[in-house]
């Protein structure tokens, strides 16, 4: 089976998105052939990508066109390529984006139209979360199928790693992952919250742009992560912090409460720098680490099973 991902391209550090790369690798894994088209552009330029993705089709010959975004998708269907086409939902192609107030953004609704408008050219639809799947109203055609961790990426280390991110040994240390000028990520609450713990003991990093490999070593050096967003898919860094059973603090963003479930040292908080940082004192007063890890396995968001299952949406729309 070969499948072609169709994805965005604009990303300097990242041409291929890490999510997407470990997702194409665990599918390698199982004797699916991927290749890739990214969709390079913003807005109507993605239009220019429409021929080029045509030729592409014609050289790499496909079973499957797995779109990744819904602009993507539009680019997929106007290819008009006669093979069967996927979209998966990735966040704001289902619920909008969001300004620092926590506000939906009117104008970000047209792209939660075009993925309404969009579903009638689909033979499968994957979103990440329930809540992306309100969005979808074909739901015969629709699947639930969160973003999987390739546990061996993620394998636990020792306090070493401590001294090769420079971190105080003396200290407690809280990372946040997320960007820090995307207003979505509310990095707002984290720093007031931060301020309002009050502890002299403990410091704070925000981390972003760095590569994967420096993204596993803060999760697993981190007395705690944060996640503050206002909107999520299936948070990947949730995920990927319970692989290294590092102890978490999030809002319920996405799917990032059902994850966590009752795993002792991880909470949810909610969007009040009081409580978060309540939550925050309790996640660094945890003794230890979690079993995030053993949560992830129970869920069968391993990587290995999550390739199983979308293997199986593969087969489903060839055979339809």
């Amino acid at each position: 089976m070969k499948v072609l991902f169709v994805h965005s391209g604009n990303s300097e550090l990242f041409p291929v998105s890490p999510f997407l790369r470990s997702q194409a690798l665990s599918l390698e894994a199982k004797g699916v052939e991927v290749v890739y088209f990214p969709v390079m552009g913003h807005g109507t330029g993605y239009l220019r990508n429409i021929v080029p993705l045509r030729r592409c089709i014609k050289a790499e010959a496909p079973d499957i066109i797995h779109a990744h975004y819904s602009l993507c998708g539009w680019v997929a269907a106007l290819a008009f390529a006669g093979k069967p086409l996927i979209l998966s939902l990735m966040g704001d192609d289902a619920q909008g984006t969001f300004s620092a107030s926590g506000r939906r953004k009117p104008s970000s609704l047209l792209f939660v139209l075009l993925t309404i408008v969009l579903q009638p050219f689909m033979d499968a639809i994957i979103f990440k979360a329930p809540d992306l799947g309100k969005v979808v109203w074909r739901k015969r055609i629709a699947h639930w199928l969160p973003n999987g961790v390739r546990m061996e990426q993620f394998e636990l280390q020792g306090a070493e790693v401590r001294s090769e991110l420079g971190l105080d040994p003396l200290k407690k240390h809280v990372v946040f992952l997320g960007s820090v000028i995307d207003p979505n990520k509310n990095i707002a609450l984290a720093r007031d919250a931060i301020a309002l713990l009050g502890r002299s003991d403990t410091e704070f990093h925000a981390v972003h742009g760095v590569p994967h490999e420096t993204v596993v070593k803060y999760l697993n050096g981190a007395d705690v992560l944060l996640l503050c967003s206002f909107s999520e898919g299936s948070p990947n860094v949730i995920k990927e912090a319970m692989t290294c059973n590092c102890p978490i603090v999030t809002t319920p963003a996405g799917d990032a409460e059902w994850v966590i479930g009752d795993t002792a040292g991880c909470f949810v908080a909610l969007y009040d720098a009081r409580d978060f940082a309540d939550k925050i004192a309790l996640a660094l007063d945890h003794p230890g680490r979690t079993k995030g890890r053993e949560r992830i396995l129970a869920l069968g968001l391993d990587a290995d099973s999550i390739a199983d299952r979308l293997i199986g949406i593969y087969r489903s729309v060839i055979q339809h």
